[in-house]
């Protein structure tokens, strides 16, 4: 976990702010200078957000491991990038009708902790930049190479796609990085793409002219998967590097912490990392 607030507000007894969770999320949603659709899925999905906030804790996905350890340091308002309940949505009506014992473990813990969780989405995305890219690009030291036209592409030192992968895996922590291609074909262009943008995002990104190498978080795998491996075949891409989810956007919500400090000082603000939920075989 990094500590981003003066470490003096984590002493007992806890900091309140004397604002509430919504007063938060309000001046955050007013600093972020970004309107959103009536539909936007930055709401509150978890908790009262009349509760008083003692300390923000911020992060990529609100696992119940997250959870556990912002409670355990006292950070109740917890700002979350992707959903809580497994849907893009948080829809919970077939958990709760089925009794789902998941569901119901991690909705208890959230009550016994008196937590309150807001999503924090839409806003980075559509922020300029887009906080997200922005993190991800500062992780990776990219900042030098991105080309001017486009935000999503990078001009490289030549390298192997098994080196690029490397470096990638260990700037961002990825544990479980998947290539599609020939490892050892040298690529220089890349076009990069965050979380789950969908076919028609990564599509695009590839089709700018001269990109030989993707670097992704997930799409279905008949979709970009698919479409890049005959892309290789065809002779008109190199390979493609999947990062997962988590890793492909973490830095940016690590970025997100380092802002909400700039203009919330009365009560902690953590970043608190989400583990890269796969596992490498050996």
């Amino acid at each position: 976990m990094r500590l981003v607030a003066a470490a003096a507000l984590l002493l007992s007894p806890l900091a309140v702010s004397g604002q509430t969770a919504a007063e938060l999320a309000a001046r955050i949603e007013h600093r972020s200078g970004v309107t959103v659709q009536a539909n936007t899925v930055d709401t509150f999905k978890a908790g009262s957000p009349d509760t008083r906030v003692t300390g923000i804790a911020v992060t990529m996905m609100a696992t119940l491991d997250v959870l556990q350890r912002a409670a355990a340091r006292g950070l109740n308002l917890v700002i979350t990038h992707e959903p809580v309940f497994y849907s893009h949505r948080d829809a919970t009506e077939t958990l709760e009708k089925d009794a789902d014992p998941v569901y119901d473990a991690k909705q208890k813990f959230i009550a016994d902790n008196a937590l309150v969780i807001w999503r924090f989405h839409d806003r980075p995305h559509a922020m300029k930049p887009d906080m997200i890219r922005a993190g991800m690009i500062e992780a990776l030291g990219w900042g030098m190479h991105q080309q001017a036209d486009s935000a999503a592409l990078f001009e490289l030192p030549p390298m192997t796609i098994a080196g690029l992968a490397a470096q990638i895996r260990d700037k961002l922590g990825a544990r479980s990085l998947r290539i599609v291609g020939d490892s050892s074909a040298r690529v220089s262009r890349a076009a990069m793409t965050q979380g789950f943008p969908g076919f028609a995002a990564n599509r695009t990104a590839l089709r700018v002219s001269g990109v030989d190498v993707l670097v992704m978080g997930e799409d279905h795998e008949w979709e970009t998967i698919a479409y890049s491996a005959d892309a290789i075949t065809a002779g008109l891409l190199k390979g493609i590097i999947v990062l997962g989810h988590v890793p492909s956007e973490q830095a940016g919500m690590e970025l997100v912490a380092r802002w909400l400090t700039t203009f919330i000082g009365e009560v902690p603000v953590e970043f608190i990392a989400t583990a890269d939920p796969f596992t490498p075989p050996g």
